[in-house]
């Protein structure tokens, strides 16, 4: 099915065979009250320059002293992510996984947020945040035995405080807030990161995750990575208002920011970490950023946006931003670029080897543990799902 703009759909026809807008008036309401300003805050433009506003000041105060070392370290952090998640998508779609979910065009929000957060501090992801496991030390082909069906996540949740990967849309925010809850009776002065998409804002879990939060005064930062598309329902038919401005509603701050600009990402989350861990309770950051590639390797985007849409994101590319600007202001230069691209390649190989060395996943495991003491209607699909595997092994002996 292809979804429209709401503008763009023809009327629909009343039974009495005249024009009813009820449908487009309905819909465009979608924007924020007359009257409202939906600010964006935004340190580096898409052309690689610093920006300074008034409005920002607090914000930017988090990178003032931003050294040229960070900097490149930053650029090589979402360079580096970029190709895993390019190597990954290339493994589906030979077969060796069975589904990935690209974080491509993401990397700015994931790896700005994620180099904000604390080595005590705790974080719930969904499943696309393999940029914030980069950050938290989690080695990328463990991200990958999930997808290929051999395990339920492949890493130490307690090891790194990086939660396993959430399937459940919105769910993981809840964990969250029970956790920071926990952080504040415990006396720590560590805070919690929760990650989700636009499309689980929607969730009730999310409002839930939300309220109680607000009411015990948690330690949590929600940050919703706002791609644009909720698989393929597009903001509009989200939201009326801008998803920061939920925040208001259940009494606690929510900031926008350019998802594509990683110092905006990293100075607005440090200033949501910062004030969490000094007692000041919740703050919503939304991401505003864009979902180059598809929702899943299962899905096809092009049945539901156009192409211009991509291309007129892809001229905000996070990585080539920060790129424009290590270069005009002569942080780095070809030499970093090319040791940079030897170790991508690197990385690229070491996840093609790791992931083929794999062994393959138990075709018979989803039968186990359904229930305690087993079922005999359990042992009957068993039974059939068996003799289904056989009857390839047969045909294959003909």
């Amino acid at each position: 099915m292809t979804v429209e703009s709401t503008a763009a759909r023809k009327p629909r026809r009343s039974a009495g065979g005249k024009a009813s807008t009820t449908g487009t008036k309905r819909t465009t309401r979608t924007t924020a009250k007359k009257g409202s300003e939906t600010q964006l805050v935004q340190l580096l433009t898409p052309e690689g320059k610093r920006v300074k506003n008034a409005a920002d000041a607090e914000y930017a105060s988090y990178v003032d002293g931003i050294t040229a070392d960070e900097l490149r370290a930053l650029y090589r952090d979402m360079v580096l992510t970029r190709r895993f998640d390019a190597e990954a998508t290339s493994l589906q779609r030979q077969g060796e996984l069975g589904l990935w979910a690209s974080l491509l065009g993401q990397e700015a929000a994931q790896i700005g947020s994620g180099r904000a957060t604390r080595e005590d501090d705790y974080v719930f992801p969904t499943y696309r945040e393999h940029g914030v496991a980069w950050c938290r030390g989690v080695d990328p082909t463990n991200l990958l035995g999930m997808f290929r069906g051999v395990n339920n996540g492949g890493w130490d949740p307690n090891g790194n405080n990086f939660h396993l990967y959430t399937i459940v849309i919105g769910s993981q925010a809840l964990h969250a807030t029970g956790y920071a809850m926990g952080v504040a009776k415990d006396g720590a002065d560590s805070a919690v990161i929760a990650y989700f998409g636009d499309g689980a804002s929607s969730q009730g879990d999310v409002s839930e995750a939300f309220n109680f939060a607000a009411v015990y005064n948690a330690p949590v930062v929600f940050f919703c990575q706002n791609n644009q598309w909720a698989i393929s329902e597009s903001n509009e038919k989200q939201t009326r208002v801008p998803l920061y401005q939920r925040a208001q509603g259940f009494g606690f701050p929510g900031v926008r920011v350019d998802g594509n600009d990683v110092l905006a990402s990293l100075a607005v989350t440090r200033w949501a970490l910062d004030r969490a861990r000094r007692g000041e309770g919740p703050a919503l950051i939304e991401a505003f950023t864009y979902r180059m590639g598809a929702h899943t390797t299962s899905d096809d985007p092009s049945r539901y946006r156009h192409d211009d849409e991509r291309a007129a994101w892809e001229a905000k590319d996070p990585i080539l931003r920060l790129r424009r600007h290590l270069e005009a202001d002569g942080h780095a230069d070809e030499a970093f670029f090319g040791e940079l691209e030897a170790e991508s390649e690197a990385l690229g190989r070491r996840v093609r080897e790791v992931v083929r060395a794999m062994p393959d996943p138990d075709r018979f495991a989803v039968f186990e543990n359904v229930y305690a003491d087993g079922h005999a209607l359990v042992d009957e699909e068993r039974a059939q799902f068996a003799a289904y595997q056989a009857s390839f092994a047969d045909s294959e002996g003909v």
